[in-house]
């Protein structure tokens, strides 16, 4: 778990993160496939427990290239938890109102509440990424956000909110392959948007702003973990390990019961 965190104060070279790593299992698909089965079922414990608990809130931020699996990520980990406590908030391009305000304004509104696990499909960080690559700021304005980021989950987590932030990493060659199996299955069609393509042209912009991100974000806090993600059963595995550690970290516990020794249900 923690050769995948991004210690802060390190400069981030994607290209010394192997997206297809796999480490501790050597590519045993059915070995980490039973592992994580039992973190999953450890993880919806946990999850209910922190929202009896009520004093806790969780924060998970997921980013990545187009078809590195955000979606999948929560399908396949959260499928199981209590819909009552998860959510996930997505950001989609802003509102002319979300525009009128600052680029903070609408993710705010969306942080969890006490007992509550939320999940950023997308974040807060296309503000420093597609905003940056594709001109929409000039460089003076992108570059001051990532002090405000940093001071924003800084003042989260002073008041209660636990903050998780996972990057999954995938190669050029394996979105590639992902975007041809949407071409070529009819059942996955709907999920092609050609606009993917004019985003892949600019892989290697994207490529350095992530390592911005990474190299400046990444907090004691708020930290980033680069999650190896060509496998997408690695990927679960490794997300779901840093959660359930996380969440048994947080000293979780029922609350205190009424008393119930008059009680009779009749």
């Amino acid at each position: 778990m923690e050769r995948h965190r991004v210690k802060p104060g390190t400069n981030v070279s994607l290209a010394s993160w192997d997206p297809a790593d796999t480490s501790g299992f050597d590519g045993d698909k059915k070995a980490a496939e039973k592992v994580f089965t039992g973190l999953n079922e450890r993880l919806e414990t946990l999850q209910e427990l922190l929202y009896a608990d009520q004093r806790h809130k969780v924060l998970i931020v997921l980013q990545g290239m187009d078809t590195s699996g955000k979606d999948g990520t929560i399908r396949n980990i959260f499928d199981g938890t209590n819909p009552i406590g998860v959510k996930v908030a997505s950001f989609k391009r802003p509102t002319s109102t979300e525009l009128a305000h600052d680029y903070l304004w609408r993710v705010h509104a969306q942080t969890p509440g006490s007992g509550e696990v939320v999940i950023f499909n997308r974040s807060h960080y296309e503000d420093v990424l597609v905003v940056r690559v594709d001109g929409l700021a000039p460089e003076a304005r992108w570059k001051k956000r990532f002090e405000h980021i940093n001071a924003f989950e800084k003042m989260l987590v002073d008041e209660g909110t636990t903050v998780l932030k996972f990057f999954l990493h995938i190669s050029k060659d394996e979105q590639k392959e992902r975007l041809q199996e949407r071409l070529d299955d009819p059942s996955k069609n709907w999920k092609f948007d050609p606009n993917d393509l004019k985003v892949r042209e600019k892989w290697d912009a994207y490529q350095r702003a992530y390592e911005d991100v990474l190299s400046q974000t990444s907090t004691e806090a708020a930290p980033w973990y680069i999650v190896p993600a060509n496998k997408k059963w690695y990927r679960n595995l490794v997300i779901t390990e840093v959660l359930v550690a996380t969440l048994e970290g947080l000293g979780l516990r029922f609350p205190a019961a009424p008393d119930l020794a008059n009680i009779k249900v009749v």
